[in-house]
């Protein structure tokens, strides 16, 4: 016969036996690939209906195994709601790891066709968003296809924050003196010229650029070599429009709005953008290809640093 009140702690106690079998289910439990490409597939399609037709097979399968790996997890992996199968935490970490586990799979596959080794991993390089559409992206179509197991993540920015942070391996910088804490490598010098487009010196006169409508990023790179002569040489002018990159200075000067100081490898004649002055002296810069100190053990990040210093090409 029960004691007064014994009827709560049997319910006290059934629940911790019941929690502790859940813990030693998820313990004991040990995920593989599958679960992996189950998980990673539910991310990426965020509905059973989607991640189904990733795996090849029917919803009702995606369904019940879900279920059955939760169980024997012991922890939801996925939200369900109407906007579809939001994943936990815990389901976007096990993502993460399928996908390098997918990448690992997929550069064993390439390896035995190759019969060779092969360079795998994901690398994060930064540039600005016109060295990006100029110099890096015909580079990069030289000789990435040669390396299909080789993941690349690019993003754009105007900073050495990137490498500093560690968000990013390797970095593509226009620069006289890159930071001391880098290493890399000088790839060439950078000059500017005043450019126009045909169509708009047809329509102004060229005698005085001081009346001319400039294109500059005087907000967004105060420090540019550009803005630093501009002010110099031309210290009353006012930039009729201002951009935040020098690739959209580059796009404004095409549609023959206005003059601007351009560098070279964003010189295009067959483009209808013209050069109206030799280089600006004194105000040249340099493309230099750097990375951490700590990347040079990275075989992934050595090739792709290598294969960059070797394919970027200036102009003369």
């Amino acid at each position: 016969m029960l004691i007064p009140g014994g009827h709560y702690r049997l319910a006290f106690t059934q629940s911790i036996l019941a929690f502790t079998q859940v813990i030693n289910a998820s313990l004991h439990y040990r995920l593989d690939y599958p679960d992996l490409a189950l998980i990673l597939a539910l991310v990426r399609g965020g509905s059973l209906a989607r991640a189904a037709a990733l795996l090849k097979v029917d919803v009702s399968t995606v369904f019940r195994a879900v279920r059955r790996l939760e169980a024997a997890l012991g922890q939801m992996l996925f939200d369900k709601s109407r906007a579809g199968y939001l994943p936990t935490t815990l389901a976007r970490t096990l993502a993460e790891q399928a996908e390098r586990a997918e990448q690992a799979l997929e550069a064993a596959r390439i390896g035995v066709e190759q019969g060779g080794e092969v360079i795998s991993g994901t690398v994060r390089l930064t540039c600005t968003d016109s060295v990006l559409h100029a110099l890096l992206l015909p580079a990069l179509a030289q000789f990435m296809p040669a390396y299909p197991a080789l993941t690349l993540e690019l993003s754009t920015s105007n900073d050495f924050a990137n490498l500093s942070r560690r968000d990013a391996d390797i970095a593509l910088r226009l620069t006289r003196s890159p930071p001391e804490h880098l290493v890399g490598r000088r790839l060439g010098a950078v000059s500017y010229r005043v450019c126009a487009s045909t169509a708009y010196l047809q329509a102004v006169d060229q005698g005085d650029w001081s009346r001319l409508s400039w294109i500059a990023p005087d907000d967004f790179l105060p420090d540019h070599p550009t803005v630093i002569w501009r002010r110099q040489q031309l210290p009353g002018v006012i930039p009729g429009y201002r951009c935040n990159s020098m690739l959209a200075v580059t796009e404004l000067v095409r549609a023959g709005l206005g003059v601007a100081a351009l560098p070279d490898f964003l010189i295009d004649p067959a483009q209808g953008v013209q050069p109206l002055s030799d280089p600006l002296q004194g105000y040249d810069t340099s493309l230099w290809l750097l990375t951490r100190p700590d990347c040079r053990a990275l075989r992934s990040v050595v090739t792709l640093f290598d294969q960059l210093a070797r394919a970027i090409r200036l102009p003369h």
